[in-house]
């Protein structure tokens, strides 16, 4: 067996940007992250081991999945040679204590786990002391005591803690589980008055939700952050306890720094109602996360890497929560043969989640010019042939008939056989949603150029709706 032991940041060693609050999660989520490379992960005293000898050849190798780890460890206030304080070892106690060595940065001795010290043993350390009157001052010193007067004297866990250091007996561990979803709250120790501060809390939240996708090889679609009021009244106005905002992109998500992005335009918004002593993240809809393949081949010198630059759908997330979800709008086609109907302007945000159009055999597709007047524009006759910038229209293609829209015509006439005839006639002028029976045209004259125009069957009026160029 080849275990690992990883030193837990303190509570009291992470501390807020602006008011030097303390904020810490709590100990099993703290560990989340070490799931995505082995089940066997567990806390023990102040740190968290893991169990890696089933999983080294899935990561390439003990030194390889050793990199990994330092890699991808929260970064904590203690480190050795600028990373995490890591140990390993064949058995769970050796690994935590050679870990409580290094932080006191003494040396390894040379025959383990022998030389190891009293201290270094969580059983033996309540009776150091004593040992030490016995002049028993390392783990082997003591082993070598007859075990019933040590069993007598200091009772039986330093002698069972002892075998289950050298691995003559099991260790039983309780393995860290994940929950089925994610839900997890802070408790801050300072008051929050800012989004800034907010912000700083929610972040480490999410580097939680992190592991717990990485862990699950899940990506996350839609998450809720709450925020707790310390006050119930202000003013004489009653508060509601609970304040949340909901984040949702378009495509899972295991990556935080779009999240991060995401979260900062929203709470820049945001308007705290009163101080907050509390913070929870809960995911609210999560997918599982496609495992892109790694190329057979090394990348060439020169060549473009795919994942530079922001993604297209997490620039418009980014950019509605900035400007607000109505201010940034896409083209819609909609399964609708009036031209004026066939797109329709949505929120960037609503058009990505909807499902597209159906698609549709457009008889009209072949003359839709590349720019519609909108509304259509009345013509003036001359005659019976309509005029543009005052000379008559030659037609060249048509007619096309399209008559459509009589679903909508037959609403409004539950309300108001009166109001169907004004629509018919209105919705041929600005593209209304009624009944229309158009016959369309392609023409040309020297001052106006090919245009698209249509006669409506209804009224016998002419219109303008498209120009060619």
């Amino acid at each position: 067996m080849h275990w690992l032991a990883w030193h837990l940041p303190p509570i009291e060693a992470t501390t807020g940007p602006a008011t030097g609050s303390v904020i810490g999660l709590p100990p099993a989520a703290q560990g989340w992250w070490a799931l995505r490379f082995t089940p066997r992960v567990a806390l023990v005293d102040e740190a968290l081991l893991l169990e890696v000898s089933g999983t080294e050849r899935l990561w390439g190798g003990r030194a390889a999945l050793q990199s990994l780890l330092r890699d991808h460890a929260p970064p904590g206030p203690e480190t050795l040679e600028g990373g995490p304080l890591w140990a390993s070892a064949p058995t769970a106690l050796q690994a935590l204590a050679l870990l409580r060595l290094q932080r006191q940065g003494r040396p390894v001795p040379r025959r383990l786990p022998h030389d190891l010290p009293v201290a270094t043993l969580s059983a033996l350390r309540p009776h150091a002391q004593a040992l030490q009157q016995l002049g028993c001052r390392t783990w082997g010193a003591v082993r070598a005591l007859p075990r019933a007067g040590v069993a007598r004297r200091f009772g039986a866990e330093p002698l069972a803690a002892l075998d289950r250091a050298w691995g003559d007996a099991p260790h039983g561990l309780d393995w860290i589980t994940l929950p089925e979803q994610f839900a997890l709250e802070l408790e801050l120790p300072a008051l929050a008055e800012s989004a800034p501060a907010l912000l700083w809390a929610g972040q480490r939240l999410l580097d939680a939700l992190q592991g717990w996708l990485r862990a699950r090889h899940q990506g996350v679609q839609a998450l809720e952050l709450a925020w707790r009021h310390d006050l119930r009244r202000i003013d004489g106005v009653d508060l509601p306890p609970w304040q949340s905002l909901t984040l949702r992109t378009a495509e899972p998500l295991q990556g935080m720094a779009h999240l991060r992005r995401l979260l900062a335009e929203r709470l820049a918004h945001q308007r705290l109602a009163a101080p907050v002593s509390r913070l929870a993240l809960r995911s609210l809809q999560t997918a599982p996360m496609p495992q892109a393949s790694a190329d057979l081949l090394p990348p060439q010198p020169g060549d473009a890497g795919a994942g530079q630059g922001e993604p297209w759908h997490q620039f418009v997330e980014r950019l509605s929560a900035r400007l607000g979800a109505d201010s940034l709008r896409v083209p819609r086609s909609q399964a609708d043969h009036r031209p004026e109907c066939m797109q329709q302007w949505q929120p960037a945000l609503a058009a990505r989640a909807a499902p597209p159009a159906p698609a549709q055999d457009c008889t009209l597709a072949p003359l839709l010019p590349p720019w519609l007047v909108r509304p259509p524009r009345p013509l003036a006759l001359r005659g019976s042939r309509p005029c543009l910038h005052g000379q008559p229209l030659r037609l060249l293609d048509g007619p096309q008939r399209v008559e459509t829209g009589w679903w909508e015509a037959a609403a409004d006439l539950n309300d108001d056989e009166s109001d169907v005839q004004v629509s018919a006639h209105n919705g041929a002028q600005d593209g209304g949603s009624a009944l229309v029976r158009r016959d369309y045209f392609v023409a040309h004259n020297p001052a106006a150029g090919t245009v698209w125009v249509f006669r409506d069957r209804a009224t016998g009026g002419w219109f303008l709706q498209g120009v060619y160029g």
